[in-house]
């Protein structure tokens, strides 16, 4: 088993941390973390899958151990999320890589992809929005789209419930058969890292800007079908906030998708790690071959 490498990249003057494991000859997969949790969300998978693949897991800036500067010194959006991304990944002399895709990591998968289409090489979604049907109607969603929509004090009292353990602790947990599976260390991490001053405010920024994400869902679309990029997509189907519709949606524009529903939820690898590490070894296998023969 290789060996996990914590380092940190200096983009645009800002420390970006990542986790990083495998031989860089090998293809390289870019696991891109969501909301409120960080490259952590991977210790588990980067294991499993460190002798087959290169691998590369940042924390966004205001997440785990990267620099959180404030949102006067930062402007924080998607956009620029994923430009600092692309911008690591050049630093790290990444040339075409597939990415792994979950929550916040789907826009801006989605817009490294559209940006610079030619270097993605195979698309992971793992409870990664690209579709109006995934969102799932539950109390949790129609608080974060209230906000974005009118972001009013009493919109804001509501969705700062999102940073609380409580809160935390019930994206992790809801749609696991069986949650006694699940180490409390992920959810009090995330926790941790959102209660450092300032950081609420990098949180309410990004969800004030999340619906800027969803006009940008018909061009993902176009670009599924253009580029006919090799897409599997694996989704814990008790998610109670990207719903399993979300998963069969990608059939409608994806070229021949993969798309496999399993028990688990918003965090699926907390809980089915190794089912999910088969599913992309197998994957990757398979439909990188004509890219490295």
């Amino acid at each position: 088993m290789r060996a996990v490498r914590y380092q940190t990249m200096t983009v645009d003057g800002l420390e970006v941390f990542y986790r990083e494991a495998g031989d860089p000859q090998r293809p390289t997969l870019v696991l891109l973390h969501g909301f409120p949790s960080s490259s952590h969300m991977f210790r588990d998978l980067i294991p499993l899958l460190a002798d087959d693949f290169h691998l590369i897991a940042p924390d966004l800036l205001g997440f785990g151990y990267s620099a959180a500067p404030s949102v006067k010194q930062f402007s924080y959006t998607f956009d620029s999320l994923a430009e600092v991304t692309a911008k690591l990944l050049r630093q790290l002399h990444v040339e075409s890589y597939s990415i792994y895709v979950q929550d916040y990591g789907a826009p801006i998968g989605w817009r490294l992809a559209l940006t610079d289409p030619g270097v993605i090489e195979t698309i992971v979604s793992q409870n990664g929005n690209a579709y109006e049907a995934g969102f799932f109607d539950s109390a949790w969603t129609r608080r974060a789209m209230a906000y974005g929509a009118d972001p009013s004090a009493e919109h804001e009292e509501d969705v700062r419930g999102a940073f609380t353990l409580d809160d935390v602790r019930w994206q992790y947990l809801t749609g696991t058969p069986n949650p006694t599976l699940l180490s409390p260390d992920a959810w009090h991490h995330a926790v941790d890292r959102l209660a450092r001053p300032g950081v609420d405010q990098i949180q309410l920024a990004l969800f004030r800007d999340y619906r800027n994400n969803v006009p940008l869902y018909p061009e993902v679309h176009t670009y599924l079908r253009e580029s006919a990029v090799p897409t599997l997509v694996v989704w814990g189907e008790g998610d109670q906030i990207f719903g399993p519709d979300g998963a069969r949606a990608f059939a409608a524009d994806a070229i021949e998708p993969e798309i496999h529903l399993l028990p688990g939820g918003h965090f699926l690898l907390e809980s089915a790690a190794p089912e999910v590490a088969a599913l992309i070894r197998d994957f990757l296998n398979r439909r990188l071959i004509t890219v490295h023969p």
